[in-house]
């Protein structure tokens, strides 16, 4: 499994702790230092069932600077993934990513379905 965390988050930091706690393995990326791929992006939105939009951070310095939620109603799927990929800042963090489903932020509900039942 894969855990991509910006080591600085307050909820990655809460979501690590639950993984840890749960005693679930994974292997940390530090989306600031290594971006998702527009590839990897590709793949994970359409398994992780969400609206492009769900996926951008909302929250982040990034999204508000560029007025993004003013603009990403007027811009296409593909400008989209570039946007996302060109800085790992305005994507939802932490995720998830599984073979058979990604989960973008932490929703300890949603996680426990997910993780506790493999």
């Amino acid at each position: 499994m894969l855990f991509i965390e910006y080591p600085k988050c307050s909820t990655c930091i809460k979501a690590k702790k639950w993984l840890d706690d749960n005693n679930i393995r994974y292997v940390d990326r530090n989306i600031k230092l290594d971006n998702p791929t527009i590839d990897e992006l590709r793949k994970w939105i359409k398994l992780s069932n969400l609206p492009f939009r769900k996926v951008f951070n909302t929250s982040g310095l990034l999204y508000k600077e560029y007025n993004l939620k003013d603009k990403l109603d007027y811009m296409s799927d593909e400008e989209k993934l570039e946007l996302l990929a060109s800085n790992g800042m305005l994507v939802k963090r932490p995720i998830i990513v599984e073979e058979s489903f990604v989960l973008f932020g932490f929703k300890q509900e949603e996680w426990m379905a997910k993780l506790l039942k493999r």
